[in-house]
């Protein structure tokens, strides 16, 4: 079984000092460890922001797609190889501005993958504009008299569109992020995991003492139950969607792989993939 140590690679991350993405790190790789994967299990997909270069920080299958197209990557490398675990990071702009209409779909779909997303509220990469997670009223340069459009709350989003396995964690909460993926990596599923990861440089005011006065951990609310749909919801809501932990599984809904016919056992990437000359002008002439 690997250690901690042997998801760690050479490669120096150059976020800014400070930045909420090197405890996203930290969990993905405390995370595989724990659930007793290898380097050659894991797969990392990201998409593009600062929180995209977290594929070459990590030492595991990886590959930095295009924006707004994780999902899709990520989706193709699981039905390609199901013996993988795939986790598709990014951030809320990827996610939830270029890429939403992936994430709605994936959602949806329910493939067996992990999706965690560094939100910070701002584009942090491109130097500080709004993002679709920015509050009414916040100023950046693309917004220097105060955004005018609500801020997308993309958990009861994800429970609308039917996610089976929803939760939310703060990057400085490194034991109950790292928890939460390795509950998203077990879930035969697709799992979304939305992280709290505070932009120091161009986010003030969403900072790391603004979220330890604003967020509640949903494991010091009083009977709360995951397993509950309608409570998800209705706590959400009553708290602006400011809140960590598990906030929805459905352990019942058969993930996309188990649903598809014919989706053989021997991955795709383990196949013979050799072609006799007769197949191969067999198959050749359906197009003649």
């Amino acid at each position: 079984m690997a250690t901690l140590k042997e998801f760690r690679n050479k490669v120096k991350p150059n976020w800014c000092p400070g930045c909420g993405d090197f405890s996203v790190q930290a969990a993905i790789q405390r995370a595989a460890a724990n659930s007793g994967l290898e380097p050659h299990e894991l797969a990392l997909i990201t998409g593009i922001g600062c929180s995209g270069r977290l594929s070459g920080y990590i030492n595991s299958y990886g590959f930095h797609g295009v924006h707004g197209r994780v999902l899709p990557l990520a989706q193709g490398v699981k039905m390609a190889n199901r013996d993988l675990t795939v986790v598709a990071s990014g951030g809320d702009g990827d996610g939830f501005a270029i890429g939403m209409g992936h994430t709605i779909h994936s959602i949806r779909r329910n493939i067996d993958i992990t999706y965690i997303v560094m939100d910070n509220q701002i584009y942090g990469l491109t130097k500080g504009q709004t993002s679709p997670r920015s509050e009414m009223g916040f100023k950046t340069k693309s917004t220097p008299g105060g955004s005018i459009e609500s801020s997308l709350h993309v958990m009861e989003t994800a429970l609308t569109a039917g996610a089976t396995f929803v939760a939310q964690s703060f990057s400085s909460d490194l034991k109950e992020l790292t928890s939460l993926i390795e509950q998203g990596m077990a879930h035969k599923g697709f799992s979304l995991i939305n992280v709290f990861s505070p932009c120091i440089t161009f986010n003030k005011v969403n900072t790391y003492d603004w979220f330890k006065e604003n967020l509640t951990k949903l494991s010091s609310v009083e009977g709360y139950d995951p397993s509950s749909r309608m409570q998800a919801m209705q706590t959400l809501m009553e708290n602006n969607g400011l809140v960590t932990g598990l906030i929805y599984q459905d352990t019942e809904k058969p993930s996309y792989q188990e649903l598809v016919e014919g989706y053989k056992e021997t991955p795709l990437a383990h196949e013979d993939l050799d072609l006799d000359e007769e197949k191969f002008n067999e198959l050749l002439n359906e197009f003649m």
